[in-house]
């Protein structure tokens, strides 16, 4: 191992128990192409997208690591050069600070997501389209909105949305698993259910949904997943920077791999390998820029 090499192990490491977040050394076909170092957040999209990144940068002969950080340490890393790359870089608003406060330190190749978004979340079969008819159909939702966890920000964009729409309806705490259910159980006896939602998640795969019109805006335009390296990547590995640079899928590709993960016993590993391997025409495009 180079000094330059060690010290990059280090600062990781050191990143990562900061970050209270485990180091998962990637098991890649043993060749001489160096190995990328991808840094991401525990997030089921990004631990969706980086394992996929991962077996197709595998395929080209890489050896690969991924650490999971902190939002704030994952733009650092990648800022320090620590990280070659991270493909979980939610702008222009989520992470917006992060990158006013790195950008000079590290290159954006541009969205490999558009099309995210959040909002309120029915069945498609619910005559409801407006978050605005809410109130006369309160009863309808049990007078509730199933939200997720206390602290999200899409918890604190839903009190504003309670509060500019003057709805009846409260909003009910409890995590992504609940809500799910919640779904799953309103769906399953055909009943009516409103949650709190975004996009890019495995439900809009696995059920027909439909996001409420939003007409005061309150929950804002979409938003888009970018890719983001380390500066002078391109020198030291210009065919990974090239594969980088090109890899753009869409919510409902990124949506089949989430679905995925949530069977019983699933490795996001092994569920982003087989879906390279049953999608090599997408990944064909990727490899050859």
């Amino acid at each position: 191992m180079t000094s330059k090499a060690a010290t990059r192990h280090v600062r990781l490491a050191g990143l990562t128990l900061a970050a209270g977040a485990g180091l998962a050394a990637g098991v890649a076909q043993a060749q001489d192409k160096g190995t990328v170092h991808l840094a991401y957040v525990e997030w089921s999209s990004e631990v969706a997208s980086t394992n996929v990144v991962r077996a197709v940068l595998e395929q080209a002969g890489y050896e690969v690591d991924m650490t999971s950080l902190s939002a704030a340490a994952m733009w650092q890393s990648v800022a320090t050069g620590d990280a070659d790359a991270i493909v979980a870089a939610w702008l222009p608003t989520t992470h917006e600070e992060y990158l006013n406060r790195v950008g000079d330190d590290v290159e954006d190749l541009g969205p490999n997501l558009d099309g995210t978004k959040l909002g309120l979340v029915v069945p498609e079969y619910t005559d409801v389209d407006s978050i605005a008819e809410l109130n006369e159909n309160a009863d309808t939702f049990n007078g509730e909105i199933i939200g997720i966890d206390p602290g999200a920000g899409l918890m604190g964009l839903t009190e504003e949305v309670i509060e500019t729409y003057d709805l009846d309806l409260s909003l009910r705490s409890g995590s992504g698993a609940t809500m799910t259910a919640a779904l799953s159980n309103a769906i399953a006896n055909e009943e009516d259910v409103v949650v709190t939602g975004w996009t890019p998640h495995w439900k809009f795969a696995r059920w027909d949904l439909k996001y409420l019109e939003d007409p005061e805006n309150v929950y804002g335009g979409a938003e888009q997943i970018h890719t983001v390296v380390r500066q002078g990547l391109e020198e030291d590995m210009p065919e990974a920077y090239a594969i980088l640079d090109a890899f753009e899928w869409t919510p409902e590709q990124m949506g089949k791999v989430m679905l995925m993960n949530q069977e019983e016993d699933a490795d996001p590993y092994e569920s982003a390998k087989q879906w390279v391997e049953e999608n090599q025409d997408v990944v064909e495009e990727w490899l050859n820029g």
